[in-house]
């Protein structure tokens, strides 16, 4: 999140890349942050098999990838033009080479975010994260925007909160500083949501509201949200912040509200996750199903 690192956004001309380039440069524009647009030809090891057949499809895939970032570009700048308000944005497009997910990591080291599509090409049809996005998800050392869910003439949600996901985990304080930073940015209300059960209980075992332990349970929640939050809304003070404690199922309560929020925001892990786990069952989920785009943020601290 340092100033003036860029956006880069990956682009391999599938649909959900163009649905992601449009992301990146509004976002861009908004928070005053340069755009990077990169494409990485990759050429699979069977192909050096042959040399002159390697060298041809290499020259072949590297005039394709030129077109491909010549058209984002221009995509990107007529995001930018329909911003009013904000000004001009540096647009540079990059082509790169190595194995997608590997060499998209290592440029995520200078990258304020790192923006994906849902899909790329040559995904199983069926598949709605691909492997690219949710490698990247959980390697990346910047947060990563996988640009998913409803879309309005091409583009992503511009109205609506933003929605971050809160507990007592690490990466949660990384996430909760990003959360702030997008919701100031776009002007928008900031809902922190706090789910503190994965289970469902049924009511016959006195898992009601009205029962003393799940009082306690509540109110321990609630300071843990508010733990989260304090010194951000200081910080931020012209955000409105909207606080939610649940006891439910995490991916249902966040899945909910991303249906009419215009980003969400998660941690790489959550509160109980594995060491080792790069990334969580909650964050995976949500990639594969929210209903508006999702940063995944890793903490910068370990938590192994």
């Amino acid at each position: 999140m340092t100033e003036n690192k860029p956006i880069v956004v990956a682009v391999d001309g599938s649909d959900a890349s163009t649905t992601a380039v449009n992301w990146a440069a509004r976002a861009a524009a908004i928070r005053g942050l340069p755009l990077r647009i990169v494409t990485v030809v990759h050429i699979p090891a069977f192909y050096y098999s042959e040399p002159y057949l390697a060298q041809s499809f290499h020259e072949e895939m590297k005039a394709t990838a030129r077109d491909r970032l010549a058209g984002a570009a221009e995509l990107a700048r007529q995001a930018v033009d329909e911003q009013n308000g904000h000004g001009p944005v540096e647009i540079v497009t990059e082509q790169l080479e190595g194995k997608v997910a590997q060499t998209l990591v290592a440029r995520a080291e200078r990258a304020d975010r790192l923006v994906v599509g849902s899909r790329g090409l040559g995904e199983v049809k069926g598949l709605l994260a691909g492997s690219v996005s949710t490698a990247v998800a959980s390697h990346s050392a910047a947060p990563v925007v996988v640009v998913r869910g409803r879309t309005l003439d091409g583009a992503p949600p511009a109205e609506g909160p933003v929605v971050v996901g809160v507990d007592g985990s690490v990466s949660c304080r990384d996430a909760v500083e990003v959360a702030f930073e997008e919701a100031a940015a776009r002007n928008t209300t900031l809902v922190a949501v706090n789910v503190w059960s994965d289970v469902s209980v049924q009511p016959s075992l006195g898992a009601v509201p009205e029962d003393p332990h799940w009082s306690r349970i509540q109110t321990g929640e609630e300071i843990v949200l508010a733990e989260r939050l304090a010194g951000y809304q200081e910080r931020y003070p012209d955000v409105v912040v909207e606080r939610v404690v649940e006891r439910d199922r995490p991916v249902r309560v966040l899945s909910e509200l991303a249906e009419r929020a215009q980003l969400l925001v998660v941690g790489s892990r959550g509160r109980g996750g594995f060491k080792g786990l790069l990334l969580g069952s909650t964050s995976n989920a949500l990639i594969q199903t929210a209903d508006c785009p999702v940063v995944v943020v890793r903490s910068k601290e370990t938590e192994d």
